[in-house]
């Protein structure tokens, strides 16, 4: 008998589903999600609460389409209307996944960590994620630390890694796989995220915004873009920084002016590279004193 008498090989099996990236504040989950999704989909800085919407990444490989969902890190320390908001996100994103990824610092775990960990569905399989393992000097550690975290809830992996590393994020992957469902895929092959370029070109300049303010400037800072227009290469942005306070104003805009143009010149370059084409950007300081705990506010400003 010839090989073309001979039946085609069965194809794998189509698997998508959502996997949710929770943790407390500051715990590596932005850079997770760039890293498994392999481009920025959502913005990263040392200032706590930097990702305050529900974000999307995609990626599909092989077979398989994984539908990464970063959320805010769990507020517990100000209770205003803004984190009101981000932590009703965090919750309303478990309701709904195949499979959990939370992120702790390897070796750690506090009160903050055990509020998020309270928050996880008992039937939803949990991975612990013991980020930032090349911050750890002692291995031999972890065992412990490890059968202790494995007390506080019954995961059904536990994965010590770094996200910076890409052999970590290639085992990752292939772990998240065994829990997708076989179903068609959502999107397309080549989708990155379901956030729209106007949604990035904010979250881009807040970005910039906390990494050029450093501790300086208060969580309460925000942007809104006001303008988005699209012209073959060319893309116009007009943007406002939101803050509480006139002291806030003058921070971000700096002595003559030169942190907010720095803000924008590194936002705008970021854009560039990021869409391949000319980005003019527009940037502007307003203060709306008490808008963090103002629920009107909130929502005119996209927030959930």
């Amino acid at each position: 008998m010839d090989d073309a008498s001979q039946p085609s090989a069965m194809l794998a099996p189509t698997r998508c589903g959502y996997i949710a990236i929770v943790g407390k504040p500051n715990v590596g989950k932005s850079t997770l999600l760039n890293a498994l999704v392999g481009a920025k989909v959502s913005i990263t800085s040392r200032k706590a609460q930097t990702t305050r919407h529900r974000i999307t990444g995609i990626r599909t490989e092989g077979a398989a389409q994984f539908i990464f969902v970063d959320t805010p890190g769990f507020q517990t320390r100000h209770d205003n209307a803004l984190n009101r908001a981000l932590n009703r996100t965090v919750v309303a994103t478990l309701s709904d996944v195949d499979v959990v990824l939370f992120v702790v610092e390897a070796g750690r775990f506090d009160l903050a960590d055990a509020k998020v960990l309270a928050l996880l569905p008992p039937k939803v399989p949990a991975i612990l994620v013991a980020n930032k393992l090349d911050r750890v000097h002692r291995r031999a550690e972890l065992a412990p630390w490890l059968r202790s975290m494995q007390d506080r809830h019954p995961f059904a992996e536990f994965f010590p890694m770094s996200a910076r590393s890409p052999r970590d994020v290639q085992r990752l992957l292939a772990l998240c796989e065994r829990y997708l469902p076989e179903q068609p895929w959502l999107y397309e092959a080549d989708d990155l995220t379901d956030r729209s370029e106007r949604f990035l070109a904010g979250e881009l300049v807040r970005e910039k915004l906390f990494r050029l303010t450093g501790d300086e400037l208060p969580y309460s800072a925000t942007v809104v873009v006001d303008r988005f227009e699209h012209e073959g290469d060319l893309r116009r942005i007009a943007a406002t920084i939101i803050v509480e306070r006139d002291n806030h104003k003058a921070m971000v805009i700096g002595e003559g002016g030169a942190r907010l143009k720095r803000i924008g010149t590194e936002a705008r370059q970021e854009l560039e590279r990021l869409w391949g084409g000319k980005v003019y950007l527009e940037l502007w300081v307003k203060v709306r004193s008490g808008w963090s705990d103002d629920e009107a506010k909130l929502r005119a400003y996209g927030y959930e």
